[in-house]
């Protein structure tokens, strides 16, 4: 299959249609990962599980779009990364990947979560202080075709090639195929901030919206006070996730993160 991308209407090339493809426009739904206890063997490759943002960004012939998980624009939050973007990547294509915050004590998820403000001036403060960068794991279109009916490994070779020349803030992820290296992974690179390690079966095409890759995740586990929720996309009769706290020393309420791994029926039964 072939697309086309739009041009970006004149002075606006932060906007949508600047990174549209005809053929697969925004939204796209990314492939999930469902949770399991331990790596699956055999024609599978690997990847760090990155502890940041899922976006997938449409590059078009003048401009760049970048969706988030639950399908909105994230261009405002992140002006620096969405100028390197533009610059970065080549035109006509679809990637799949991360936009993380490093420190020098690993991936700092909160300073992301900062960037989610309605201010545009402390938006464009924080992006001066904390800038983000993008991991690339994933391509869903390139040089005019769509390839999200291609295999993973095919995607995966299409990928570094597309990419063979970026700079940061834009990388490639690191992968491997031999099991007991992503089991290292697993084991080395919790204290850096990373969330676990991806499988994905090389024969795979990529399947919006479905739980098609596998993850391992570092096991952490803490009683929290749930704080508050946020409702689910779908309306106000589903619960989308559960705002996590904990009591320091002071005996004041902490947030510490967010659960969301809920099937529909107990989304709708928490709010009861």
């Amino acid at each position: 299959m072939t697309i086309s991308f739009h041009k970006a209407p004149s002075g606006s090339s932060t906007s949508k249609q600047a990174g549209r493809p005809l053929g697969l426009e925004p939204p796209v739904e990314p492939m999930l990962a469902k949770l399991a206890d331990e790596l699956p063997t055999g024609g599978y490759l690997y990847e760090p599980k990155w502890d940041g943002f899922r976006a997938i960004v449409f590059r078009g012939a003048k401009g760049v779009y970048i969706q988030s998980r639950d399908l909105r624009p994230l261009d405002r939050y992140f002006p620096e990364l969405h100028e390197a973007l533009v610059r970065g990547l080549p035109s006509n294509c679809v990637i799949d990947g991360e936009i993380v915050i490093a420190t020098a004590h690993g991936l700092d998820f909160d300073a992301l979560q900062l960037r989610l403000h309605p201010a545009a001036s402390r938006v464009e403060k924080l992006a001066k202080e904390t800038p983000a960068s993008f991991v690339a794991f994933d391509v869903l279109a390139a040089r005019g075709r769509v390839l999200m009916g291609n295999s993973q490994a095919d995607r995966r070779a299409e990928l570094e090639k597309l990419l063979a020349r970026v700079k940061p803030p834009i990388y490639l992820t690191p992968l491997t195929r031999e099991r007991s290296i992503a089991l290292d992974w697993l084991s080395r690179f919790e204290g850096a901030g990373l969330d676990g390690v991806v499988a994905k079966l090389q024969s795979a095409t990529y399947l919006p919206g479905k739980r098609a890759m596998v993850k391992v995740k570092h096991v952490r586990t803490a009683d929290c006070v749930v704080a508050g929720f946020r409702w689910h996309k779908s309306g106000k009769n589903a619960v989308g996730s559960l705002l996590l706290g904990l009591y320091d020393e002071n005996d004041v309420l902490q947030h510490v993160g967010v659960t969301s791994s809920f099937t529909m029926t107990m989304r709708r039964q928490l709010p009861r």
